[in-house]
């Protein structure tokens, strides 16, 4: 995979996520996508990189994880990442996420952050890291831990926003 791969699907993945996010900031509210009516449901917000932690535990031993995907038997840590700037995973091994914690980096302490970096792990496609294969986990993902509702919105958003699916 080269540079320019990865960063082809990186944009528009990146960008539809950005509005799945303003969606998200107003749960219990109804918003119509892809010609339905659906009451966008809760994300977890996170008080600390132990309670990620905690959180990314709970999701890989979920059963119906576990059946999905192969690599959730692989632990993932969590660490604190200096820089308000971004979170990432680190594939290790060990695996990795880092999410910053302080200040402006609070942001990333929302659920929809954390399985965006835990599908980097479960993505077993051997596509870009943003590709094809990623946007599937993730969506699948998303559908599972937060529920079909959050799964609706990010497969509309991200085909409305031209992220190729698997």
């Amino acid at each position: 995979m080269t540079t320019g791969d990865r960063d082809a699907g990186r944009a528009a993945l990146y960008a539809a996520e950005r509005m799945a996010h303003l969606v998200f900031e107003a749960p219990g509210t109804s918003t119509r996508i892809g010609g339905v009516t659906i009451t966008v449901p809760p994300e977890a917000r996170f008080a600390s990189v132990d309670s990620v932690a905690d959180h990314v535990g709970r999701v890989l031993a979920r059963p119906s994880i576990r059946e999905r995907f192969p690599r959730a038997v692989e632990p993932v840590a969590v660490r604190v990442r200096r820089g308000p700037v971004s979170a990432h995973y680190e594939a290790g091994p060990p695996a990795v996420i880092a999410v910053p914690e302080d200040g402006d980096g609070r942001w990333a302490l929302r659920e929809l952050v954390v399985l965006h970096e835990l599908a980097h792990h479960l993505d077993d496609s051997g596509g870009p890291a943003h590709g094809p294969g990623f946007a599937a986990t993730l969506i699948d993902l998303v559908a599972d831990v937060i529920g079909p509702e959050a799964g609706l919105i990010y497969r509309v958003l991200f085909s409305e926003s031209g992220v190729l699916i698997v």
